[in-house]
């Protein structure tokens, strides 16, 4: 185990470079799986989870060659399907989530898949139901051994079929899109997820041969084909972690340039942080935060306070929320935070209360924030990291405290954030990490 120490009140300046989107590599580098041939994938973020899916790859039999950092190579043409049953490699899955993203591959090209319940963040419940229902309509079969905890799913040449999905998932629909892609026949996926990274998953898979069109829509039509070829692809920046630096910038910035956003794939968060007052400076595709010494959250037209809440995309992210608040309790103003999608996403404001911050948790979904406008500034203590996301938020309200403060369980934030603490520090940030 490992904590950061903060000080806090250090004012940061300078350049920031987003790494690659987490939740983009863990869908592209599963769909290495559906060909013999090499795929190259670049900016891959250098992260624990990531990091811990190409390695649970090697471990089934992919080829892995690193050509440079986030530079990587992948070919999947001696698969041990033996070691993919073994008590090991499911142990393995169990602690990681994006393992349940192998499931679409694996039963499309080899006909055969095992799944434990994945690991992952705490958030709450994150049901598989929208996986299997759509794998089901394709023609696999679950089977359950309740002895070992495991479904172990079969199949022939699954076969195209029209699908409504019960949720909008987006691993959901990303496992389904590349179980249909090697599908006999046509297979409609309507209430598709259409985040930028799973428009980036259909080009990497169309570029390998695929036949998908709707894409950016939540109508996905899928012609199936016979096999897929090698291929090359670049991963976005991460839209998280541009949105991280933005709250950090607003926070404890004197004026912060985040470089390479791939601002059209930003959706709505530079508008969502406009809300809260925060300027949000568009140069090319470059951001600039200059200083907020201030800043007043909206008010809906009928003078109503501000309600912030995720959504499907083009909807506000709910991984955004956690820092959201948190750049709330500076402003001027109040504003309701809505987590609609985790029911334990919000339990980490009350370490955020006890450095000082005035949070009413209504309920396990909804927290009112009442702004301080730096007239009260957050205190430094000792906080645990419950997620990936609470971490980072508590990282920032760390260092805009008064004070110094110790972040414990880091090894959340690693898991979405690489190398975090030496990037803030060549900003100004005084971060120190040590080892408990």
């Amino acid at each position: 185990m490992a904590s950061f120490i903060i000080e806090g009140g250090r004012r940061l300046t300078g350049e920031i470079v987003p790494q690659g989107a987490k939740n983009e590599a863990l869908q592209v580098i599963c769909a290495t799986l559906l060909t013999s041939e090499p795929v190259r994938i670049k900016n891959i973020p250098d992260i624990s989870d990531v990091n811990n899916q190409i390695r649970l790859l090697e471990d089934v039999g992919v080829k892995v060659t690193r050509n440079a950092p986030g530079d990587f190579t992948f070919q999947a043409d001696e698969v041990n399907m033996e070691y993919v049953q073994s008590d090991e490699f499911l142990a393995r899955c169990t602690k990681l989530r994006g393992s349940v993203m192998l499931i679409g591959p694996m039963i499309a090209r080899f006909g055969r898949a095992m799944v434990a319940k994945p690991g992952g963040d705490k958030i709450g419940r994150r049901r598989l139901d929208t996986h299997f229902l759509g794998i089901q309509k394709l023609g696999a079969k679950f089977d359950y051994d309740i002895r070992r905890g495991v479904y172990d799913i079969h199949a022939g040449r699954l076969c195209g079929t029209y699908m409504l999905l019960d949720e909008a998932s987006v691993t959901g629909t990303a496992n389904i899109i590349m179980a249909s892609v090697l599908a006999m026949g046509t297979t409609t996926i309507y209430n598709a997820a259409c985040e930028p990274y799973i428009q980036q998953l259909c080009h990497l898979l169309n570029r390998m041969g695929a036949n998908i069109s709707g894409i950016a829509s939540n109508l996905l039509t899928i012609v199936g084909v016979d096999s897929l070829h090698g291929a090359a692809h670049t991963v976005l920046p991460d839209m998280i972690e541009v949105g991280s630096f933005i709250g950090m910038a607003a926070m404890v910035g004197d004026g912060i340039s985040i470089k390479n956003v791939s601002y059209d794939n930003l959706g709505i968060i530079p508008y969502t942080f406009s809300r809260l007052g925060v300027q949000v400076l568009r140069h090319g595709d470059d951001l600039f935060i200059p200083r907020h010494d201030h800043y007043e959250i909206d008010s809906f037209l009928d003078g109503s306070f501000m309600t912030l809440s995720d959504a499907p995309w083009p909807g506000l992210t709910p991984d955004l929320l956690s820092v959201l608040l948190v750049v709330a309790t500076q402003a001027k103003g109040t504003v309701l935070i809505h987590q609609k999608m985790f029911e334990s996403r919000l339990f980490f404001v009350d370490k955020l209360i006890d450095m000082g911050a005035q949070i009413i948790l209504c309920d396990p979904h909804r927290a009112v924030v009442v702004g301080h406008d730096h007239q009260i500034r957050l205190r430094g203590g000792r906080m645990t990291s419950p997620d990936i996301r609470a971490g980072i938020a508590l990282l920032i309200a760390a260092m805009s405290a008064d004070g110094t403060s110790r972040i414990s369980n880091i090894e959340q934030i690693d898991r979405g954030y690489e190398n975090i603490e030496s990037r803030l520090t060549a900003l100004g940030a005084c971060i120190k990490r040590v080892e408990e």
